[in-house]
């Protein structure tokens, strides 16, 4: 045995006990060699003309939203995670950087070559087009990749990947008028999507028990020009604006998961009162419906009548889901 080969073993086994170990720089991309990115970050970019001004944490809006939540039921509003700090000044101005709404970068999934290969599984699967009706751009911070000449994000591939899901499962591109409530719905990103892409959506209702979320959404979806079919209703009002409409599906994308396990019960209480038929959830917790806590509230829901009737890895070959971005689970549940 060489000097160096004893020096380098000697040297991984002591860095094993660590969690290291020592690999030939030959071997790795570059994207390898990079340091990881751990913190919040985003992508400068050009802002529109007056959203610097607009999203800042004193807009009158934002303080009128924060008054009425503040004075709405504890139990929903209370934060699990989304507390004051959970977003920064500036994640409000590059609020579709890596974030607190949609991490990009942050972990080991989160490469080059993780973004290459889900943009052309998505693709595989594309059988209705959608990838051509929906397109990216680099506004508001995103992290962005060029893959098959054309701009992706995990914003938009996610999007796309829930989208066939519910396809699968309720051919939601054969219904007319269909009527959707995303629940948690973040700055609006699978409303924009999905709107876009389906035409035959007639209302799509975002809300959110965070204010910041909801001030930021309403900014976005008019940004987008989608305000003819999304609306984004406050949380104290939710309850009235569902009496008398008739709402398809219910969407609950990471949010559930960030909630405390009364919070969910009030939201599946909201939902059976006004005969929500389906329910899609996709947990943070991999393939169970745990909390960031570790409650599971797979009887939260079933006690509110819903049955599972499909729990699916979010990519359907096992490489994929192996090595792609951000692999999780897509849960559909109907209200019996």
């Amino acid at each position: 045995m060489g000097l160096k080969t004893h020096i380098r073993e000697g040297l991984n086994s002591l860095l094993k006990r660590f969690g290291y170990v020592m690999v030939d720089d030959r071997i790795l991309y570059e994207w390898q060699k990079t340091s990881s990115h751990t913190k919040p970050g985003y992508k400068l970019s050009k802002l529109p003309e007056g959203a610097a001004g607009y999203l800042v944490k004193n807009n009158p809006r934002l303080g009128e939203l924060q008054t009425r939540y503040a004075a709405f039921n504890a139990e929903v509003t209370a934060p699990l995670v989304w507390t004051e700090t959970h977003v920064r000044p500036e994640d409000m101005l590059y609020f579709r950087g890596d974030n607190a709404y949609v991490w990009q970068v942050r972990e080991r999934s989160m490469n080059i070559l993780a973004y290459a290969l889900t943009m052309y599984y998505v693709r595989s699967i594309d059988a209705l087009g959608l990838l051509e009706k929906v397109e990216e751009d680099d506004s508001f911070g995103i992290h962005s990749f060029t893959v098959d000449n054309r701009w992706v994000s995990r914003d938009l591939l996610d999007s796309v990947t829930e989208m066939y899901f519910l396809e699968k499962h309720l051919n939601i591109s054969t219904h007319t008028n269909l009527s959707v409530l995303d629940i948690g719905a973040g700055y609006g990103r699978l409303a924009h999507r999905m709107i876009r892409a389906l035409p035959n959506i007639s209302q799509y209702l975002c809300t959110d028990a965070v204010p910041i979320s909801t001030f930021i959404c309403e900014y976005y979806l008019r940004f987008r020009n989608v305000e003819g079919k999304a609306h984004v209703v406050p949380l104290d009002d939710i309850d009235r604006t569902l009496s008398g409409r008739c709402v398809d599906i219910a969407i609950n994308i990471h949010s559930f998961s960030e909630c405390r396990p009364a919070a969910i019960a009030w939201w599946l209480s909201l939902l059976s009162k006004h005969s929500v038929r389906y329910l899609m959830i996709v947990p943070n917790s991999g393939d169970s419906l745990r909390t960031t806590e570790g409650a599971d509230f797979t009887h939260i829901v079933e006690e509110h009548g819903y049955r599972l009737r499909a729990k699916e890895p979010k990519y359907r070959d096992p490489v994929v889901q192996q090595y792609a971005i951000n692999p999780a689970y897509h849960y559909l549940f109907e209200r019996r």
